[in-house]
């Protein structure tokens, strides 16, 4: 981040800079009216993180949150998530040893990858981590080798999510077939105590919690009927940020979800948890990239298109066939608009980001104008190469009014 110097401002040093910001940040605002950014930059405001962390916990009115760290691992997150209460569910063991540092007691974790090296296995059990998630016998079998006497819950898989990003398919066991898996962690010596599920990342629509629901609940009287005795309910993710299309404001999406909770499950598991990402760090964030060039492929061509300095590769990785539909800002200064194909930087046929959905930017756009990603605060730092092209990783900023 460099400054401006003295006299000067952003927009005197960089055309086409927004005149009138319009995040819903004051601090972002006032970062890209007097700032220079150089290079594709996310800007994250931890203020609005901890908004969403009050938000989503009045709607699910109790229900323990584990944040995903995958979603945006930035320290000034998790401190100000763990300042106020927050647990961590943990991918693996860099996200382990980041919390931990922060003085995250291991019991406000949970190692929620289903995919896990023996050593991870080990360096969580000696850390003191005793919740792991599980949905393979031999993923079972490690655990109870390396983490014996540990609590586990066992993931469903689930199909047909009409989520933006769906997690079928690679993670899961069959749900007739999770009952089974219980009862043989049981006989390692470990402790089956709940299941999960995920609903897909992106549920937009409330609704879309049934069908996980209703086969969570039947699992459970399953295992009930094994002689299995359950406490834990894990809901996973899916709790929506605001791209394109219009949502339910985020305490009352989670009040709906808890309302179905309670339907499917009358009598509350003594133990809930979800462990939501994208919901609570992605509408705190904006992207600020720069346009490279401005072109069509042939004369009369509708469609023009516009490369940026960032890309597929270099964070927006979520745009892979369109699913996730960021809200864009630009500083061209017509109000007239035409269709743009929008692709980034790198030499890879594939970095192309809305084709088949071209965006409308103004038809006076051009280089060195800047374009705002908005609710970029998810998946976009934690996607990006280390340097594909020799494009610099993502740069990301933490501010706060605080």
């Amino acid at each position: 981040m460099n400054a401006a110097p003295e006299g000067a401002t952003a927009l005197d040093l960089q055309p086409g800079t927004l005149a009138m910001p319009a995040t819903a940040s004051p601090a972002i605002d006032a970062f890209l009216r007097t700032q220079m950014i150089e290079q594709p930059t996310l800007l994250v405001d931890i203020d609005l993180v901890e908004t969403a962390f009050a938000d989503l916990s009045e709607g699910l009115a109790g229900i323990p949150l584990f944040y995903a760290v995958k979603a945006n691992p930035e320290i000034p997150v998790l401190q100000r998530l763990k300042n106020l209460g927050s647990n961590f569910d943990v991918a693996g063991l860099v996200e382990l040893e980041l919390v931990i540092s922060l003085g995250v007691h291991p019991d406000r974790i949970s190692f929620g990858s289903t995919i896990k090296k023996n050593r991870d296995i080990i360096a969580a059990y000696e850390a003191g981590v005793r919740l792991f998630a599980v949905d393979a016998y031999e993923e079972m079998e490690k655990l109870a080798a390396h983490a014996p006497g540990s609590q586990v819950f066992v993931r469903l898989l689930t199909n047909g999510s009409d989520a933006d990003w769906p997690l079928s398919r690679k993670f899961g066991i069959d749900p007739e077939e999770a009952v089974e898996l219980m009862l043989f962690g049981k006989s390692l010596g470990l402790v089956p105590v709940g299941i999960s599920f995920h609903v897909g990342s992106q549920a937009r629509d409330v609704a879309m919690w049934h069908p996980c629901l209703d086969m969570a609940r039947d699992v459970w009287q399953t295992a009930e009927e094994h002689g299995l005795e359950l406490s834990l309910l894990n809901l996973g993710g899916g709790f929506p940020a605001y791209y394109d299309q219009d949502i339910q404001n985020l305490a009352a999406y989670a009040k709906g979800v808890r309302a179905l909770v309670d339907k499917y499950f009358p009598n509350n598991p003594s133990r809930m948890m979800a462990e939501p990402g994208r919901a609570l760090v992605a509408d705190a964030g904006v992207i600020s990239a720069e346009v490279v060039l401005v072109s069509r492929k042939r004369k009369d061509d509708i469609a023009r298109w516009v490369y940026l300095d960032i890309g597929k590769f270099s964070g927006l990785a979520e745009t892979q066939g369109e699913a996730i539909r960021y809200r864009i800002v630009s500083t061209g200064r017509l109000e007239e608009t035409g269709p743009c194909v929008l692709a980034g930087p790198s030499c890879d046929s594939e970095d192309v980001l809305y084709e088949k959905r071209p965006v409308d930017l103004p038809l006076d756009l051009k280089c060195g104008d800047r374009i705002l990603f908005h609710a970029a605060g998810a998946y976009t730092a934690t996607y990006a190469s280390v340097g594909f092209n020799g494009i610099p990783p993502l740069k990301v900023i933490c501010l706060s009014a605080g």
